[in-house]
This record gives structure tokens, sequence and C-alpha cells, in this order.
């Protein structure tokens, strides 16, 4: 991508994931999380790490809330790890997760709490590597073989997102800014799970319906070539 349509693509995609804070209402997290895949696959990891890091910390500057730290941390990082398997680079992903979900399994929280609500991050783990396989499809002209890549990267986007989220959480303590025990922390944790689980889905089809078609565009105005050689 040429110099100027970074600059142009990472002011737009900025204010994007600013906006999509302020109009967040529903479930866990904010709306910023349906703009995270697209910012990774066609940003890439450099500069898409920097757009998501600029809304999200523009966002919570204008309007700060109690927890802040998990989205400005949380965000840029899960595009960071997209741009990374957008480029078929799974090592520097597959290492993040292992140092934290060893650091989570290590913590007497997280074995005391139940596995099943971090099913969608473990799935994730084990599809690492065919997201960095399938990505090498994301911009060619077989629309099935793409579709199948960017619904992989954007669950595996979403999930290291709530990773970043339970790594704060639990292993780094900040449990401790938010709850008086383990029995109000397990019971929040429980709920969170379940609604991360459907954020997760509406985060694949929105990806599915919309982050697709923007790259069959995009691929069409030859703003990028094949995988490896784009951004």
């Amino acid at each position: 991508m040429r110099k100027s349509l970074q600059v142009s693509f990472t002011a737009v995609f900025a204010a994007l994931h600013t906006v999509l804070y302020f109009v967040s209402f529903g479930l866990w997290r904010n709306w910023g999380i349906y703009l995270e895949a697209c910012e990774g696959i066609i940003l890439g990891p450099k500069i898409g790490f920097l757009a998501a890091l600029l809304g999200s910390s523009i966002a919570r500057m204008i309007k700060p809330d109690a927890f802040w730290m998990f989205g400005i941390v949380a965000e840029p990082f899960s595009v960071l790890m997209t741009g990374f398997l957008a480029n078929s680079k799974w090592k520097p992903v597959l290492a993040a997760y292992a140092i934290m979900l060893s650091a989570y399994f290590l913590h007497p929280y997280g074995r005391a709490l139940p596995v099943w609500t971090i099913i969608d991050i473990l799935l994730s783990l084990l599809l690492i590597y065919p997201a960095a396989r399938f990505s090498r499809n994301l911009f060619k002209k077989d629309v099935k073989l793409m579709s199948i890549a960017v619904v992989i990267i954007s669950f595996v986007c979403v999930a290291a997102d709530s990773l970043v989220r339970v790594f704060l959480l639990v292993p780094c303590g900040l449990y401790g800014l938010f709850y008086g025990s383990f029995g109000a922390l397990y019971v929040d944790f429980v709920g969170a799970a379940a609604s991360s689980y459907f954020e997760d889905f509406l985060v694949v089809i929105v990806s599915l319906f919309v982050v697709a078609p923007i790259l069959m565009v995009l691929q069409k105005a030859r703003l990028f070539e094949k995988n490896g050689e784009k951004k």
C-alpha cells in the first residue's frame, strides 16, 4: 500500500474505532471489536496496531470508564495478531497465546474458574496455524476460499481480544481493582463468558458480510497485491 494511502487509512480506521466506542451498547465489549479484523487484514500488523491504539485511546480520553485499560491494550493487540495472521505469520501469535494462557492456568484463580468460560480462546489457539495458512486466499479471486480465510482470522482476532482481557484481569491482578472476593469475580467472569460467545458469533458474521466484500472491492481497485507483498 502506498504511503499516502497508509496515512489516510490509518486516520479513517482510527476515527471509525473512536466512533464505534461511542455508539456501543449491549454486551461485554464495545463495538470496536467489529472493526478489529478489518484493521488487521487491510492495514497489517504495524499500521493496524497504530490505528487501533489511536482510536481506542482517543475514545477513552474523551469518555473514560472504569475499565479503560482493558480496551486500550486488548483492541490494538488483537489487531496486531490479526495483521500477523493476514501476512501468514503464525509464530508470534502462537508465542503470545502460549505466554498468556500459561500465566492464566498457573494462577490459582485461572485454575479455579470454569474451563468452559475460555473455550473460544482455546479453540482459537488451535486455529492459529490454519488461519495463517488460509490467509494467502484473502486477496485472491476465489470468493469461497477468501470468505473462509476471513471467518477463521476474524474468530482468532476476537478471541485474542478476549485473551488479553482475561490475562490483564487474572494473571496481571487487575481483578483486585474491581472485585472484593473470588466469588464476585466468578459471577462476573461467567456472565461475561456467555456474552463473549455471542459477540464471537456476531464478529464472524459481520466480518463475513462486511469485511469480505470490502476486500473484494480493494482487490478490484488494485490497492493490494498478492499475499506477502501487500501493505
